[in-house]
């Protein structure tokens, strides 16, 4: 007889309004690991500067480190990427060690609340509507992943390369 406990499969990600900081964060938690198990094969991730993202948590960047198999495509998008830099360490290793499957860009002239705050892949979506409030909604309803990679790649279309993976110094 085996004694070990059966554990019940991960819940699928919801679609539902969020309304909170920490409802995000774990929203973004929970996408990036079902990024894994369900193999998504391209993510964007969206937002002015990534302040209020979870990327420098250990168990997200075990997420990343676990999806970064070969096919694999994330663009980032964000005003700057200064904050990034300074508060998420683990994140920027990562990124440096898979550079060849990440496409970082910037709108520097956007304003912070401009540039959406939020993630998309072909099977689900994250939104903040407010970032300041950090609420928004989340969903793999077909229309509102069209919807939202069509405002980003808007966005996408005005940006230019940005976060090099190594900082040269003179």
């Amino acid at each position: 007889m085996n004694d070990q406990p059966i554990s019940a499969p991960p819940a699928p990600l919801p679609s539902r309004r969020f309304d909170s900081r920490d409802d995000f964060r774990q929203l973004v938690r929970d996408a990036l690991a079902c990024a894994t198990r369900e193999g998504w094969r391209e993510i964007i991730l969206s937002d002015a500067d990534f302040q209020d993202w979870p990327l420098g948590e250990r168990a997200v960047a075990e997420s990343l480190q676990a999806w970064s198999a070969g096919g694999r495509r994330m663009v980032l998008l964000a005003r700057s990427y200064d904050g990034v830099l300074r508060q998420h360490a683990r994140f920027v290793q990562w990124r440096r060690l898979w550079s060849h499957i990440v496409t970082p860009l910037a709108c520097a002239g956007a304003g912070r609340l401009e540039i959406p705050s939020a993630l998309w892949s072909p099977a689900w979506v994250l939104e903040r509507r407010d970032v300041d409030r950090s609420n928004g909604y989340c969903g793999s309803e077909p229309q509102r992943r069209v919807l939202l990679r069509e405002t980003l790649n808007e966005w996408l279309a005005k940006a230019t390369p940005a976060f090099p993976p190594t900082l040269l110094g003179l």
